[in-house]
């Protein structure tokens, strides 16, 4: 499932791609006919996320945008109806363009099937002057399609995507704990944000680890998110909420704020720090060197290439996937459990 930096860089993706464009909103599969006519030949003038959350705010045709990705737009532009997309488990975007799209944001080129890992668009031709654009088709079940001047984006496979109203987004994000990558963190201030995450943590017996799952305490935080930002802080992921320190929860938070940052930037997860990487790491040198690292897992040996200047994924993680093998820092093995449903990784030593 994405991440919650994911589906911000989609947000961004849209807003560049789409904004303020009259989009042609279909849905090839059918099952999203009746919602994609409420919007389709509307303007896309918000694109926001929030958590897990996609937004594509939509305005009737005619209305004066300054792009997609304003905060605040003018009350000229101000949705009127607001798409909502939660990819869940097994949802992703597939997006192509004429070619001519200039995308500015550090997402770079537009993205293909954007979900927990990003694969860049092949190359594609621009069109020679007087010359259409060759759409291409669906492919899949597609539940939703938006076409614009020069892209397209597919939908597939969402949890959720449903057309609502400014109301109803109101009530949706009600129910959403503060997001780190939000500028206020979806409340007044992302000190406030920082307090709230704190406090409601704290107002709960359930375990640190069960609760960075629950996105009404953070949203977007995932399963490697979790695993990550516990280790970073050496705190036991067993332990009850209201038992653990207001000052360690306030170091999570803010160091979540700044992974997930880091991974809008990145496009990617990273965690650990340059030090903690490779054979002369300390818990990997302390375990054997190169030799005690052994095999990635199969899903590490299934990953792409690694592009000239990134982190390897068998590198990019302290304990997440990392069961049986080395702790970075200490050299003991990286423990595995089930919680509530979801795999949890820690280190027994460095978390105790």
């Amino acid at each position: 499932m994405p991440e919650g930096h994911t589906v911000h860089r989609l947000a961004r993706a849209f807003a560049d791609l789409f904004g303020g464009q009259a989009l042609a909103v279909t849905s090839p599969q059918g099952r999203f006919a009746a919602g994609a006519s409420l919007v389709s030949g509307r303007v896309l003038v918000a694109s926001e996320a929030w958590g897990k959350q996609l937004f594509l705010g939509f305005a009737p045709a005619g209305s004066r945008s300054s792009g997609a990705g304003s905060r605040d737009p003018g009350p000229e532009m101000q949705p009127e109806l607001w798409l909502r997309v939660h990819l869940g488990l097994y949802g992703a975007w597939t997006f192509a363009t004429d070619g001519s799209a200039d995308v500015v944001h550090a997402i770079g080129a537009p993205r293909k099937r954007v979900g927990e890992s990003e694969t860049p668009l092949p190359e594609e031709a621009e069109p020679r002057d007087g010359e259409a654009w060759d759409v291409p088709g669906p492919r899949g079940a597609v539940r939703a399609r938006l076409l614009g001047a020069h892209a397209v984006a597919d939908l597939t496979g969402p949890t959720a995507c449903e057309v609502i109203t400014p109301a109803d987004k109101a009530a949706v994000e009600a129910r959403l704990g503060p997001d780190p990558v939000r500028p206020d963190g979806g409340r007044a201030s992302l000190a406030e944000a920082r307090a709230a995450f704190v406090a409601t943590v704290r107002r709960s017996r359930v375990v640190v680890g069960q609760q960075l799952m629950d996105q009404a305490v953070v949203a977007g935080v995932g399963n490697i998110y979790r695993a990550e930002a516990l280790f970073r802080a050496g705190l036991d992921p067993m332990r009850p909420g209201r038992d653990v320190d207001p000052a360690v929860l306030g170091d999570v938070w803010d160091d979540l704020v700044l992974l997930m940052h880091d991974g809008v930037a990145r496009g990617a997860i990273v965690t650990t720090r340059p030090e903690d990487r490779g054979p002369d790491a300390p818990g990997i040198r302390a375990a054997g060197g190169a030799a005690a690292l052994g095999a990635t897992t199969r899903r590490h040996e299934r990953r792409a290439p690694v592009p000239p200047g990134a982190v390897a994924r068998e590198e990019s993680f302290y304990v997440y996937q990392r069961d049986g093998l080395p702790c970075r820092v200490c050299g003991t093995p990286v423990l595995v459990k089930d919680l509530a449903g979801r795999s949890l990784y820690w280190c027994g030593v460095c978390q105790a």
